[in-house]
C-alpha cells in the first residue's frame, strides 16, 4: 500500500535529508509539503524546500508558507549547525518555483478535509512535522475537523533523556513549546494517535562520509549528489567521519515502522521551568498504582515514545533511496 503523507518542516540539513526520502521512496504519496520558521527563517526554509524537492525530481509537491514565529516569543533559529544560509552553505541553485498561495494552515487544512472526504481508510493521511509544531497547533485548534482525514501524526521532537537546544529541552519542542503543548493536547481531544520520534534515537541512523562521497560522485545536481554533500557538510562542520540522517528517520519510522522500539507513555512538555522550559516529560514510571501523592496526577496525553531504533536499517532505507536503489 502506498501511504499518503504531508511533511511539515523547518529545512535545514536534517529537514533536507528527511524531504528527500519523502520524495522518494516508493511506498510513500507525498501530498504536500509545508514550512515553519525554526532551523532558519520561514523564508528560507520555503526556498530549501523548493530547492530539494526539484533536485528529488517532484516539482509537483504542494508548498506553503506558514508561520514565521512561535506562539508567543520570538523566533531563533539554528544556523549554527545548519550554515549561514540554513542548509549547508552549498552553493546550490535555487529553484525558480513560488509557493502555494494559500496559507500552511490553509494547504494542511484543504488536504485532510479532501482525505476524509474519500472515506476509506486508505486514503487517511500520516502527517510528519520535523520542526516547532506552530503550524500544527494552529491547524488542529481552528479545525479540528481535519483529524478525521489524519492516519496519525508522527513527529521528529522532544527527548525522554537530555536535550540539545538547553540541557532539558530539544530544539523543535523549545522553539514553540505551547505549540507542543496545544499538539499533544488537541491530539488527545481528538482521538488522533501520536508517535514521537525524540533525540533518544534521532543521532543513531548514521551515513559514512565514504558513503557520502559516493553520493556526490553521481553528479548531475540530482538527488543523490544533494544527499551526499548534505552529508558531507555535518562530517565537516562536526569533524566526523560520519554523520546522522536525524529527521529523516522519523520519515523511515513512517516507512518501516517495525524498525523502532516504542511504548506508549503520558508526556506533558515543561512550559514554565527556569531550567527546564521545553522539556518533555516522559513518565517512565513502572507502577500503575494510587496517583494521589502526586499533585499533577497523569497527563492527558499517552503517546507512542521511541526508545530504540534499528539505526543501521534507517540508514540502508536512506541510502538505498536516495541513490535511486529503490526506484
Amino acid at each position: 500500500m502506498v501511504l499518503p503523507v504531508v511533511l511539515d518542516v523547518d529545512t535545514g540539513v536534517d529537514d533536507a535529508c528527511a524531504l528527500l526520502l519523502a520524495a522518494m521512496h516508493p511506498s510513500l504519496d507525498l501530498r504536500a509539503v509545508t514550512c515553519v520558521g525554526g532551523n532558519a527563517p520561514v523564508d528560507a526554509v520555503v526556498a530549501h524546500t523548493l530547492t530539494v524537492l526539484d533536485a528529488a525530481g517532484r516539482p509537483d509537491v504542494v508548498v506553503a508558507r506558514g508561520a514565521e514565529r512561535p506562539l508567543l516569543e520570538a523566533a531563533v533559529d539554528a544556523r549554527h549547525v545548519h550554515g549561514e544560509d540554513g542548509m549547508g552553505d552549498l552553493d546550490w541553485a535555487r529553484s525558480s518555483r513560488c509557493a502555494d498561495p494559500r496559507h500552511a494552515v490553509e494547504v494542511l487544512r484543504d488536504t485532510l478535509l479532501e482525505a476524509a472526504a474519500h472515506g476509506d481508510s486508505s486514503s487517511l493521511v500520516t502527517l510528519v512535522p520535523l520542526a516547532p509544531l506552530t503550524n500544527v497547533a494552529l491547524l488542529l485548534r481552528t479545525y479540528p475537523q481535519v483529524a478525521a482525514g489524519l492516519r496519525e501524526i508522527v513527529f521528529m521532537g522532544g527527548a525522554v533523556e537530555v536535550g540539545n537546544a538547553t540541557a532539558s529541552a530539544e530544539f523543535n519542542v523549545f522553539h514553540d513549546p505551547e505549540a507542543a503543548a496545544v499538539v499533544l493536547d488537541a491530539c488527545a481531544d481528538l482521538a488522533i494517535p501520536v508517535t514521537m520520534y525524540g533525540l533518544d534515537v534521532f543521532y543513531q541512523p548514521r551515513v559514512s562520509l565514504e558513503q557520502a562521497r559516493l553520493l556526490v560522485a553521481a553528479g548531475g545536481h540530482g538527488a543523490s549528489e544533494l544527499a551526499g554533500r548534505l552529508v558531507e557538510f555535518q562530517c565537516q562542520r562536526f569533524e566526523s567521519t560520519a554523520a546522522t540522517i536525524g529527521d529523516a528517520g522519523a520519515v523511515c519510522a513512517v516507512i518501516e515502522p517495525g524498525g523502532v522500539r516504542a511504548e506508549r507513555l503520558p508526556v506533558r512538555v515543561e512550559l514554565a521551568g527556569t531550567w527546564s522550559r521545553g522539556r518533555t516529560i516522559v513518565d517512565r514510571r513502572d507502577w500503575g498504582g494510587d496517583l494521589s501523592h502526586d499533585p499533577h496526577g497523569q497527563a492527558r496525553s499517552s503517546i507512542d515514545v521511541c526508545l530504540d531504533v534499528d539505526a543501521q536499517r534507517y540508514a540502508t532505507i536512506w541510502l538505498d533511496t536516495v541513490s535511486g536503489g529503490m526506484r
